[in-house]
């Protein structure tokens, strides 16, 4: 029966074979352990396996592990990857060290205004919808540069990059071309002056041509968890 630890070492080879394939260094691609649905103890199963940070989509859910495992809170980076509601802000603001899913300057303004002054600034991504799904959260591409100008003069929050939800598909021509429109939004905010090292994107499925397309924080849960 495969382990975390196993599976760890399964989807780092995976990284890293994307990685040669396109002349990247590995070092250049985080590994973002989606734990959503699964217990504590299965976090801190991977945290021994050498995993460090963790993505999480359910507030509540998110809070009551960060306080399960308090003893390791020094250690891990938890990351909010899930839809963020105005009413669940303040938690967010004071529990976590990342938000990926900034998609109007309102949930960000209330995040700079509810981090706390003793810790360091939040550090976040703005979701962009490339495929213009309606179901999809995410800011418009044409609407991203205004977005990440706001956000970026936050002093609480640091802007860090964007992130998306290319639709699943099994087509690879059709996932590198997903993948290919988020990485020309992230390359134009760069291009107009702000300074973003981080594109959030790919997951179990689709990491090898995520990799190729640039990303540098894969969002991988059912590779390294199995299924939920």
């Amino acid at each position: 029966m495969a382990t975390i630890a196993s599976n760890l070492q399964l989807v780092t080879a995976r990284i890293n074979q994307a990685c040669s394939r396109v002349g990247r260094r590995p070092d250049s691609v985080t590994l973002l352990a989606v734990s959503k649905t699964f217990p504590a103890e299965t976090v801190r199963e991977a945290f021994h396996a050498g995993q460090r940070k963790f993505g999480e989509n359910y507030v509540q859910e998110a809070l009551d592990k960060i306080a399960a495992l308090a003893d390791l809170r020094d250690q891990i980076e938890w990351h909010m990857i899930g839809p963020l509601q105005s009413n669940k802000t303040r938690v967010v603001a004071e529990a976590f060290d990342w938000v990926h899913t900034i998609d109007r300057l309102k949930i960000a303004q209330r995040l700079n205004e509810q981090r706390p002054a003793h810790l360091p600034p939040l550090q976040v991504c703005i979701q962009v919808n490339t495929s213009g799904e309606a179901s999809k959260s995410g800011v418009a591409p044409d609407e991203a540069l205004a977005l990440a100008q706001a956000v970026s003069a936050l002093p609480r929050l640091r802007l860090r990059g964007v992130m998306a939800l290319p639709a699943p598909t099994t087509d690879p021509a059709l996932q590198k071309a997903q993948l290919h429109a988020v990485r020309v939004v992230f390359d134009d905010l760069k291009i107009k002056g702000l300074p973003l090292d981080t594109l959030s994107m790919g997951m179990s499925a689709d990491l090898e041509a995520a990799v190729e397309e640039g990303s540098s924080m894969l969002r991988v849960g059912t590779a390294l968890f199995g299924n939920r």
